[in-house]
């Protein structure tokens, strides 16, 4: 006889399976492992956050960006896995970029916010709405993109 298959965790519930276990942290807070967390190039990432800007945003829609600073590796590569899943962009190593209805900026919201009450810890997580325009005004330092003319942002100089 077949074995049923189990619904998927949900992220809530990874976490309680992890604080059963016991939480330690592997490493130092500031520390980064390449191998735990697969992160596109600056390229790629750009590429994203513009099909987000040039995405016709319907009236319910919102920006936002989602940032944390948490000191278990499991929690946060837990935390990665679940941004990914519903749809948010990696812009960085601990910030996601995502666009969605107001349902799932909650959701998300409130998911996270359960995963922060589930330990001891002096984690923070930030969630962040944006508009439109702020993200078109954004800035790329440290890099040669032209994430200016890729936005829109020209500036025409007439002699």
């Amino acid at each position: 006889m077949p074995r049923k298959k189990r619904p998927p965790l949900t992220l809530p519930e990874m976490l309680q399976k992890v604080k059963a276990a016991g939480l330690k942290p592997i490493r130092s807070p500031n520390q980064f492992d390449p191998a735990q967390e697969n992160i596109d190039t600056l390229e790629q990432r750009i590429e994203r956050i513009l099909s987000i800007y040039n995405r016709t945003q319907k009236a319910w829609d919102m920006i936002y960006f989602v940032m944390y600073d948490i000191e278990n590796t499991k929690v946060r590569n837990l935390i990665a896995k679940y941004l990914k899943k519903n749809g948010c962009i990696r812009v960085q190593r601990s910030v996601f970029l995502a666009s969605s209805d107001r349902d799932k900026f909650n959701e998300i919201h409130s998911t996270l916010k359960q995963v922060q009450e589930y330990y001891d810890n002096n984690d923070s997580i930030v969630v962040v709405p944006v508009s439109a325009d702020s993200l078109r005004s954004m800035k790329v330092i440290g890099q040669q993109l032209a994430i200016d003319l890729a936005l829109g942002n020209r500036n025409t100089l007439f002699f």
